[in-house]
């Protein structure tokens, strides 16, 4: 590719030249031959190619946020040739990473690293991998691509809680429903054999009595199922840090009840579309199949002025979810207790909603208003002590 200051000099050439020898100025003359002069020595170091091999790789692909990280570029000559130094250029997120290759002699490698930023959470894409020949103006130059693009996800912090299942959880073997199923561990009653019935559920004693095929049948049980509902709207956060620390928070939830192999749901706020005539009412399903996917799901996720507010996601979640036993909810500072009271109805009643509030600039608390669990934290630490001391309540 030809750059800007060599399309300059492509146009100046002829202009000097045609100036200089129309006017008679040997000074004009002189230049348009050492602008030509210059553009041939240029195309001369674009010929041949380096037989130099490149590959890249990522250290860690997933990295918490502010853990130092790092790509590596191993390059290698499989050639018959000595080959020649080359410059490399890896695009890192927004910005660019440039390193200078030594020449290396038949079957030589050398590997270099390069730092990534992780001082923010999201996806960073590194490479594809340049390898760039230049003049040593910057008249041409010319790019090879060798790697594709890798991905590092910059993970929220967390924090280890204690189990979800102590104190929050009464039904952790399953509870009882009115519902009724021919297979389960809860007896309700017997009835007459249907076919499809398995045969292993006939109660022979009834059988021998009455004459006709009995079998059992049983109440329905169901695990306990817990809501993260985390709410992205601007509106609900004072500061960058209360989002940040809200997202914190979700992971560690989410995380704990994946460990303890609960039932989980992690639900964020649906973005509305610019030109949409109404709001969209909907929730987006995070990632709960292990805690890296869950990450990874929460290492992009950002608020925004159209996301729906913790009372509607609240509202989306009470109404899609199914045997919800505990829901948390977790939002900043700017959520009033009539938006945490109107959130907590959604769910139907017996189901334990606490609500967790970031706030950096108040003291950690809990409080109790009309059934619902206020917890209110100034650090990610802090949701450890205010847990323990919800269970307690």
């Amino acid at each position: 590719m030809v750059t800007p200051l060599g399309w300059t000099v492509v146009l100046l050439v002829p202009l000097t030249l045609g100036f200089g020898y129309g006017l008679g100025w040997i000074e004009l003359i002189v230049v348009g031959f050492a602008g030509l002069a210059m553009l041939v020595i240029a195309t001369l170091y674009l010929i041949g190619r380096s037989p130099v091999s490149i590959a890249l790789t990522v250290e860690h692909s997933r990295v918490v946020v502010g853990e130092p990280a790092a790509g590596q570029l191993v390059a290698t000559n499989p050639g018959r040739r000595r080959a020649l130094g080359v410059t490399v250029e890896v695009p890192v997120g927004l910005g660019l990473a440039e390193l200078v290759l030594p020449g290396l002699a038949r079957g030589a490698g050398v590997q270099r690293q390069f730092p990534i930023p992780t001082g923010r959470r999201g996806v960073v894409p590194v490479g594809p991998v340049r390898t760039v020949r230049a003049d040593p103006v910057g008249l041409v130059r010319r790019e090879l691509i060798w790697a594709d693009v890798a991905e590092l996800f910059v993970h929220p912090r967390t924090i280890g809680i204690p189990s979800l299942s102590t104190g929050l959880i009464r039904d952790l073997e399953g509870k009882p429903t009115r519902d009724l199923s021919n297979n389960d561990v809860s007896f309700h009653a017997l009835r007459e054999y249907l076919p499809g019935d398995e045969r292993r559920y006939i109660h022979w004693k009834s059988t021998a009595r009455t004459g006709k095929y009995m079998v059992r049948q049983f109440e329905e049980t169901r695990r306990s199922h817990l809501v993260v509902a985390l709410s992205l709207a601007s509106s609900d956060y004072g500061t960058d840090a209360e989002f940040e620390m809200a997202v914190s928070v979700a992971g560690s939830l989410g995380a704990r009840a994946i460990r303890d192999a609960r039932t989980v749901s992690v639900v964020a706020s649906e973005y509305t579309p610019q030109f949409a005539k109404r709001k969209v009412f909907a929730v987006r399903l995070l990632s709960t199949l292990t805690r890296s996917r869950l990450l990874d799901d929460l290492a992009v996720v950002e608020k925004s002025e159209t996301a729906l507010s913790i009372t509607d996601v609240a509202k989306v979640a009470g109404d899609q979810a199914t045997g919800v036993s505990v829901a948390f909810l977790v939002c900043g500072s700017t959520v009033n207790p009539q938006e945490l009271r109107a959130a907590s109805v959604a769910f139907p009643v017996g189901v334990e909603v606490i609500a967790i509030v970031c706030d950096p600039d108040r003291t950690p608390g809990l409080r109790r208003v009309s059934g619902l669990s206020v917890l209110t934290i100034g650090y990610l630490e802090d949701l450890q002590k205010s847990l323990a001391r919800s269970v307690a309540a």
